[in-house]
């Protein structure tokens, strides 16, 4: 055999080698809880780098994303922001069985961009200071359904009613105290925290006796469960590279 004829077979050899592992890295397709964005996005790129695999994420309200789902939406794997809705997604027949697991546990945070403005008790609740107060819709976001819960241990529900303007996500929410549109609102911790501390304005960390556990499930849905990289994912998730991007976010386990 010559050596022209060695150095063509070994050419094609890594051509089919590189056919086989483009093969093999493939796109999944990922519905992510607006709570969840700026971690994902970090995770998204650790894990791409890590694997080969490419998520491609979409960002919004985990209610929204169930009725999304149940339309037929292509989502591969489902973030939500709470243990309810894949559980409901499971019933509906569209989630496989057996594979939720809760990936982070989410922390409420009622935030101002303004410095002093919130205490460390969450006292200024009580008083006229907050002229808007945002919320997620509860109807959708676990986060906005988390804050009427400490509202309503705290006897303050009906009382600051008025004073609501509701996001249709909790990044929507977010983004109506950032600007200025709200006084202060409750918001996800993770939008709000980095490094141990707040990134900027002034905040209370909700009481977790408070409301309800923000429990945060992740779940492989049936148009995903022959998805190498949805399924790659879901582990990742469980992993240390994950895990201390989550933990730094502000969320627990």
């Amino acid at each position: 055999m010559t050596t022209r004829h060695l150095s063509w077979t070994a050419l094609i050899g890594l051509v089919c080698a590189l056919c086989w592992s483009a093969a093999q890295a493939t796109q999944v397709q990922v519905a992510v809880a607006a709570n969840f964005s700026a971690p994902m996005r970090q995770i998204a790129e650790a894990f791409e780098k890590d694997t080969g695999h490419k998520p491609v994420l979409a960002f919004g309200a985990t209610g929204a994303f169930h009725a999304q789902i149940r339309n037929g939406a292509p989502f591969d794997v489902f973030l939500a922001a709470d243990a309810t809705t894949p559980g409901k997604v499971e019933a509906d027949g569209l989630g496989v069985k057996g594979s939720r697991f809760v990936y982070a546990t989410g922390r409420l945070v009622l935030w101002s961009a303004q410095p002093g403005l919130v205490d460390a008790q969450g006292a200024v609740l009580k008083g006229p200071a907050i002229a808007k107060l945002a919320i997620a819709d509860p109807k959708l976001a676990p986060y906005g359904l988390a804050a009427e819960q400490a509202l309503a241990r705290l006897g303050l529900l009906e009382t600051l009613r008025p004073r609501f303007v509701l996001g249709t996500n909790i990044a929507q929410a977010h983004q109506f105290v950032a600007s200025g549109n709200a006084t202060a609102g409750f918001v996800a911790l993770s939008q709000v925290y980095a490094n141990g501390a707040l990134t900027g304005g002034s905040g209370w960390v909700v009481p977790r006796q408070l409301h309800e556990p923000i429990q945060q499930e992740a779940q492989l849905l049936a148009r995903g469960a022959d998805n190498a990289a949805a399924k790659a994912l879901l582990s990742y998730l469980r992993g240390d590279i994950a895990r201390h991007i989550m933990r730094a976010s502000g969320y627990e386990f």
